[in-house]
């Protein structure tokens, strides 16, 4: 089985876990021991880690998660009614391509039981893994990375932390619809990179504008499928990683808010953290970004795509020589805008969808102005 490729939780974070209080999340977690695997026909979320760390630069080849379990398990939950379980590790394989094979095969096995996993690593890599566990289920993806950069580096080093996006993009099946990145930083990124990422009319936010108003991404979050954070994009100050040292980044209060975002959108389906580097100060953090998704998860309210268009406000924007269409949740306030499908066009969507979006591109295009991630989604749709 699938699953056989996970290694029990060491019998120390057993002993930790019958130390906690009744109260504290470890001990309304199922866990996967030496004994007995969780039940998955009664698990909403499964928390994975995998610990190859191959694919970055580092001089540490695995990963321990010990550290993070301990502090997550001894956080308090909100009022949640999810069942999580703690599947294990994901040891390192012969080769960084068999541990990719594991990650894909335990992660599209868990996406058709329904079960969001939290994948914990280990390099960022394993985000093209991840991405191929959508393959099975034969639906195009949209990425949101949470970094500094967009990794895409070049044509020798396709599978490395730096450059997996380009494998992603080139690869058949060449499943993905869309890619996005919030918080990256310009001066890390070439020229080159940026104007493909603008070729390909993917969405891009820097670090700044997000820092200012950490909201305008709420958007992106609630299209996504797959979420790839990488840690590095928090600043040292905050995350307390001085093995690479980062001057500027998200703060720790926008990384956790960026997480509960990912876990309120009902369409994520997985989360991954990655380029941890075993300190203890990161472990504090990853605990409490794993808390926030959590968080998240149990305030989604079940709209678009999973539930009906009656319960929205239906806008219709004249603009230039064609309409925009809005729709306005009843329940949430929340905005999306329509992507038409276009007849006897090469539509990689089969039928008119929607777009999350905010209320402000709502007024942008009542002053006829064609909102840029509407235009963008067009065009994407066609190429």
């Amino acid at each position: 089985m699938d699953f056989d490729f996970l290694s029990p939780l060491d019998t120390s974070l057993i002993d930790f876990v019958k130390q906690l209080t009744s109260q504290q999340l470890g001990s309304k977690m199922v866990l996967n021991t030496a004994n007995e695997f969780p039940d998955l026909d009664k698990v909403k979320l499964a928390i994975i880690g995998v610990q190859d760390n191959r694919g970055s630069n580092s001089s540490i080849s695995r990963v321990n998660h010990d550290s993070i379990r301990k502090e997550l398990y001894s956080l308090y939950p909100g009022n949640w009614n999810i069942s999580i379980a703690d599947l294990g590790t994901i040891e390192n394989g012969d080769t960084i391509n068999d541990t990719y094979f594991a990650l894909e095969n335990i992660v599209s096995n868990l996406l058709r039981k329904k079960i969001i996993p939290i994948i914990i690593g280990g390099s960022q890599d394993l985000t093209y893994a991840l991405y191929r566990s959508y393959d099975r289920l034969e639906q195009m993806v949209n990425l949101v990375t949470i970094d500094s950069k967009f990794d895409i580096g070049t044509q020798e080093s396709l599978s490395s932390y730096n450059s997996y996006l380009s494998k992603i993009i080139v690869d058949e099946p060449n499943n993905l619809f869309n890619f996005s990145n919030v918080g990256y930083q310009t001066y890390l990124n070439s020229q080159e990179e940026i104007d493909l990422i603008e070729k390909m009319f993917f969405e891009a936010y820097r670090l700044g504008e997000v820092s200012v108003n950490v909201s305008i991404s709420e958007p992106v979050f609630r299209d996504a499928d797959l979420i790839s954070l990488d840690l590095t994009s928090v600043k040292s100050s905050d995350s307390g990683n001085f093995t690479t040292f980062v001057p500027n980044g998200f703060t720790g209060k926008d990384i956790c808010a960026l997480a509960r975002y990912s876990g309120i959108s009902d369409k994520v389906s997985v989360f991954g953290i990655f380029n941890y580097n075993n300190t203890f100060q990161e472990s504090v953090l990853i605990a409490q970004i794993i808390w926030y998704f959590i968080e998240g998860l149990h305030y989604r309210s079940g709209e678009y795509p999973f539930g009906s268009r009656t319960n929205y406000i239906k806008y219709i924007v004249p603009i230039e020589d064609q309409e925009i269409v809005f729709f306005k949740s009843n329940k949430t306030e929340r905005w999306w805008m329509e992507i038409p499908f276009i007849v006897n066009g090469n539509n990689k969507l089969k039928k008119n969808t929607l777009l999350p979006c905010s209320e402000e591109e709502y007024f942008q295009a009542c002053n006829q102005e064609i909102p840029e991630r509407w235009w963008k989604a067009q065009r994407k749709n066609l190429i």
